[in-house]
């Protein structure tokens, strides 16, 4: 086991400086090399370890391959633009490191392919950084349906919905890869937040898998008109029109047989929601207004109407939540979304110091990511249903490698 682990984080974006910022005040965590295309990044991250943090400057570079022959680094965290995610990645796989990866879909399905190929040829992992994993309530939730306190779950459900307009549309402004993006794709392109939790809830990968998908969307107006109606935008983007629909819907179908529908909403005004839902033989937990109903509980008093449930989440917490929220600190609650940050850090650190495998694996990662190109290609074709690929090659039926630790949540 180690004690201290070396780490370098590649992008240094809003994302990766943040985190970067948490992992400095973790005393087994030593930040040896930072890299980013933009020099001011850099110099920023470098002067807060020396000045902030109070920690030796790390080795700095534009090039993310120098990284890689960095002496004693033990793994890398990779939060650039979505597109050079999974290259990243599995660039250092094969210099044989460890690496966390931040969200978001991939592109084609062949990059999820080559993922789990590398993970297969070199026996080095990468673990997907999903923070909502580590939610408190999507982890009470996790218990509840262990639990079997839903019974046989049928159907569950979940959205970002996020008002991301300024964010996109100011991406020229601020270096955001959202803008070329929204201009340039139309798909489901960031359906990790919803459907981890939900996957690891129907385990998804060990005994289940996902079978097929189909995505419906709207138009696309949204966008389009907060930069007609706001002065600053009209020069840097003018007349283009983005081609990322405003509200994206996808279903998946599970072979044990549950149904799953995620909404993305970005393009919008709306206030932020995940609305993870899970639905059973025996009753729902519905994440918009934090309600539990149960069966036995309610059926029966004859109390059908929602505001008779909203909040009632809280109730369970005690019995359901998990162990990591009933251990929590201000510093793990300030460190970013809640705490989710603090857990996924310590998730992927915790494997690296152990030499076990991560929570959330290759199979996981390939498997939740290329919801994104299949649905691209779905709504391209009319809203055509297309098979999702099996990532493990049958190994779901009966696979025992698994994470170990406080962290697990398979």
């Amino acid at each position: 086991m180690k004690d201290i682990v070396n780490i370098a984080v590649i992008g240094l974006g809003g994302r990766g400086s943040g985190m970067a910022e948490i992992m400095c005040k973790m005393k087994d965590i030593n930040l040896i090399g930072v890299c980013d295309l933009h020099q001011d990044r850099i110099d920023e991250m470098v002067d807060f370890c020396v000045n902030e943090a109070h920690r030796p400057a790390p080795f700095a570079t534009t090039d993310y391959k120098e990284i890689f022959k960095l002496e004693g680094l033990d793994t890398v965290y990779v939060a650039t633009d979505w597109e050079m995610h999974v290259r990243i990645s599995i660039d250092s796989m094969k210099a044989g490191i460890p690496v966390a990866m931040e969200v978001g879909g991939a592109y084609t399905l062949d990059e999820c392919w080559e993922l789990v190929d590398t993970y297969e040829e070199t026996g080095v992992w990468a673990m997907m950084m999903e923070n909502c994993c580590y939610d408190e309530r999507e982890m009470m939730v996790h218990n509840m349906a262990r639990d079997n306190v839903f019974g046989k779950i049928v159907y569950c459900s979940g959205k970002y919905a996020h008002d991301l307009r300024e964010e996109v549309g100011y991406g020229d402004i601020e270096g955001h890869y959202r803008l070329r993006n929204y201009l340039n794709r139309n798909c489901e392109n960031y359906p990790t937040h919803e459907l981890g939790p939900i996957a690891k809830i129907l385990n998804i990968n060990r005994g289940n898998r996902f079978t097929s998908l189909v995505s419906v969307c709207s138009g696309s107006f949204g966008m389009d008109y907060y930069v007609r109606h706001n002065k600053e935008l009209k020069p840097s983007l003018g007349d283009k029109h983005f081609k990322q629909t405003d509200i994206v819907k996808t279903f998946i179908k599970t072979e044990n047989g549950e149904t799953i529908e995620l909404t993305l909403d970005t393009c919008l005004p709306r206030f932020y929601s995940r609305d993870f839902t899970v639905r059973g033989l025996k009753g729902l937990y519905q994440g918009d207004g934090d309600i539990v109903y149960l069966d036995k509980e309610s059926f029966r008093k004859k109390e059908w109407s929602q505001k008779n449930f909203w909040g009632r989440g809280s109730r369970y917490n005690k019995k359901y939540g998990g162990k990591l929220w009933k251990e929590t600190t201000p510093e793990m609650l300030e460190a970013g979304h809640g705490g989710m940050d603090w857990f996924i850090i310590r998730a992927w650190i915790e494997a690296v110091k152990n030499d076990t495998l991560p929570p959330i694996d290759v199979y996981d990662a390939a498997a939740w990511m290329s919801i994104t190109p299949l649905s691209e290609k779905s709504i391209n074709e009319g809203s055509s249903t297309l098979e999702i690929p099996d990532f493990t090659r049958g190994k779901y039926k009966n696979r025992e490698d698994k994470a170990e630790g406080r962290y697990a949540i398979d």
